[in-house]
C-alpha cells in the first residue's frame, strides 16, 4: 500500500527531542486496516518513507488514534527540514 500526504514537521520533547509529521485522519484509516497483517507490537506499522530524494525504513508510531512519520536527524539535514515546515510525504507499508 502507498500513501502520499504532506504535513506540518512537529517536535516532541522527551529524554531526546524527536521530530515527526502526522499521518492525516483518511490515510490513517487505509494504515488501520492494514495494521493488524503487518504490525510486529505495539501498533507499530513497518514503512518506507520518502520524503524529497530521501528514503528510509522506519515504522509509524500509534498516537492519539491516528499514526506519527518519525524523522531521522539524518534526514531532515538531507532535505533541510526544520521544525513548522509542511513537508510532501510518501509512504510505502511494507506488506
Amino acid at each position: 500500500m502507498e500513501l502520499e500526504f504532506s504535513g506540518e514537521v512537529w517536535e516532541w520533547r522527551g529524554p531526546a527531542p524527536y521530530h515527526f509529521v502526522r499521518v492525516p485522519e483518511d490515510e490513517a484509516e487505509q494504515v488501520r486496516e492494514t495494521a493488524a497483517a503487518v504490525t510486529y507490537g505495539w501498533g507499530m506499522v513497518p514503512v518506507t518513507v520518502t520524503i524529497g530524494d530521501t528514503a528510509w525504513t522506519t515504522s509509524l508510531w500509534p498516537k492519539d488514534g491516528s499514526y506519527v512519520v518519525p524523522l531521522k536527524d539524518k534526514v531532515r539535514r538531507a532535505e533541510g527540514i526544520e521544525l513548522g515546515m509542511v513537508v510532501g510525504v510518501r509512504l510505502s507499508i511494507d506488506v
